[in-house]
C-alpha cells in the first residue's frame, strides 16, 4: 500500500494584500503536506504570512496563485480555534459549543448531549448555563476548543490559541489538548510563537521565512506518543529548541 493522501496538501500557495506599488506579498510560494492523523506545528517570526496560511485553509481568504486541498469524506472538513477565543458573549456556554451542530442542523437533542459531553471533558459542566463574561480566560479558550471539536471535524486548525494566557495556564492546556488530541487522532495544524509549544504538540515543526512566508526548515521532535510535558526536561528537548531559535534568530532579523 502506498502513503495515504495527504489531508491537506498546499502548492505554489502565495497571498498579496493590495495592488500596484502598494502591494504587500504576504506569503509564499509555500508548499505544504499534512498527513492524516499529524500533528503540524508552525513557527516563524512576526508577519511572516502564519496566519494569513491558516485563513485560506479555513476558507476565510482566498489565495492569490497556487492551491490549497482539503481533502474530506465528510460534511465536516475544518474547524478554526482563534487566539481570542472567537466565542459569542450572548450565548450561554452550552449553546456557544452547541454552535457549529446547530449550523449543521443537528437535532437539538443531539446537539445538547454531544455540547455535554464535550462540557465535561473539558472540565466545563457546571458552566454550561454560564454566560462568557464569567468565565478565566482559560476557561474560554476551553469552550472555544470543545465548541470545535463537539463537531468532530477532520482538519483542527489553531491560531496562536493559547497565546493570551498566562505560563501555568499555557502549560496546563498544552497537556489537555496533548491528551485530547492523542486519543481522538485527529488531524491539526498548529500555529505559535512558542518553541516549546510546538515541540511539545508537534509530531513535525515547521519554521518559516521572514514576510513572504516560506518553509525553511522541518525538524520531527524525536518523541514517541502517547508523549507528556515532560520531554520539556529531556536534552534532546533542549536541543532542538536551541536548534530552532537558532533558524528563527536569523529571520526575525529579516523580518
Amino acid at each position: 500500500m502506498g502513503e495515504p493522501y495527504p489531508k491537506l496538501s498546499a502548492h505554489a500557495l502565495t497571498r498579496t494584500f493590495g495592488r500596484g506599488a502598494g502591494a504587500v506579498d504576504a506569503l509564499g510560494p509555500l508548499d505544504l503536506s499534512v498527513a492524516p492523523g499529524e500533528f503540524v506545528c508552525l513557527v516563524g517570526p512576526s508577519g511572516c504570512g502564519k496566519s494569513t496560511l491558516l485563513r485560506i485553509a479555513a476558507g476565510l481568504l482566498r489565495p492569490s496563485a497556487g492551491t490549497l486541498e482539503i481533502r474530506t469524506s465528510t460534511l465536516r472538513p475544518a474547524a478554526m480555534i482563534f487566539q481570542d477565543y472567537g466565542i459569542y458573549d450572548w450565548k450561554t456556554v452550552r449553546a456557544n459549543v452547541r454552535f457549529g451542530l446547530d449550523i449543521q442542523r443537528v437535532p437539538r437533542r443531539e446537539a445538547n448531549a454531544r455540547a455535554d459531553e464535550w462540557l465535561t471533558r473539558m472540565g466545563l459542566a457546571d458552566f454550561a448555563d454560564a454566560y462568557p463574561a464569567a468565565l478565566s480566560g482559560g476557561m474560554r479558550q476551553r469552550v472555544a476548543i470543545a465548541r470545535a471539536l463537539a463537531v468532530e471535524p477532520e482538519l483542527l486548525l489553531m491560531d496562536e490559541p493559547f497565546a493570551a494566557l498566562d505560563a501555568q495556564l499555557r502549560w496546563i492546556l498544552q497537556e489537555e489538548l496533548l491528551e485530547l488530541t492523542q486519543t481522538t487522532r485527529g488531524t491539526t495544524l498548529f500555529i505559535t510563537h512558542s518553541l516549546e509549544e510546538a515541540i511539545v504538540l508537534g509530531d513535525r515543526v515547521l519554521v518559516m521565512s521572514a514576510r513572504p512566508g516560506r518553509i525553511i526548515a522541518e525538524h520531527r521532535p524525536p518523541f514517541p506518543r502517547p508523549r507528556s510535558g515532560d520531554i520539556r526536561d529531556t536534552p534532546e528537548f533542549t536541543s532542538l529548541k536551541s536548534e530552532l531559535w537558532d533558524l528563527l534568530r536569523k529571520e526575525a532579523v529579516l523580518a
